[in-house]
């Protein structure tokens, strides 16, 4: 049987296991994403179940612009007090605050995004392909492209990092799962700045 990514994503999230892990168990409950939580349960291996009951670990960085004008504040999660009092771990979350500082994100992930600032910036960039006079046919095309730029500009996970533009934070993120060997999440963040309301 074919198992889909999607799913395979899905029984990731929904339980925090490895993706091998995960497409074994699908590929034993046939594809049933309830069957195969609860054969890797039964393995033991449902460690995001486990961590939330124990509650998560992490660490809350702070960047302060030498000026003073400007500050961060970002909470990172994990599941061990080993990961987050890690060298890597805080050489991340600090490169978090800074770059948080440096290119000011409103939202975490493109799913934060509300619904109607999706809706509005839609329909600003219909009315920009308007002028422009491009066959009807690939306008939705071209508004999807645009509001995946508006993504990057606003959307933390999104952004290019400020120190390798080369990868995205989300990026940065998953390689320090994959030393780490752990759940590495961005809570929340708040970006003060003298003069700005947000």
């Amino acid at each position: 049987m074919n198992i889909s990514l999607d799913d395979i994503k899905q029984l990731r999230k929904m339980t925090g296991v490895g993706i091998m892990d995960c497409k074994a168990a699908l590929k034993k409950a046939d594809g049933d994403l309830e069957e195969a939580q609860k054969i890797l349960r039964e393995q033991g291996l449902n460690l995001l179940a486990h961590k939330d009951k124990d509650g998560l670990q992490g660490r809350v960085e702070a960047y302060l612009h030498h000026n003073g004008t400007l500050g961060v504040l970002v909470e990172i999660s994990c599941q061990t007090d080993f990961a987050a009092n890690s060298a890597e771990f805080r050489e991340v979350a600090r490169d978090m605050a800074m770059h948080i500082a440096a290119c000011h994100p409103r939202y975490i992930t493109t799913e934060d995004v509300p619904e109607t600032v999706r809706e509005t910036e839609r329909e600003i960039y219909r009315k920009q392909i308007e002028k422009e006079s491009k066959p009807a046919e690939i306008v939705e095309k071209i508004v999807e492209g645009r509001l995946n730029k508006f993504y990057e500009q606003v959307c933390l996970l999104n952004q290019p990092f400020v120190k390798d533009p080369g990868k995205t934070i989300a990026e940065v993120l998953s390689e320090l799962r994959a030393k780490m060997n752990e759940i590495i999440t961005i809570k929340r963040f708040v970006r003060f700045e003298i003069g700005t309301e947000d």
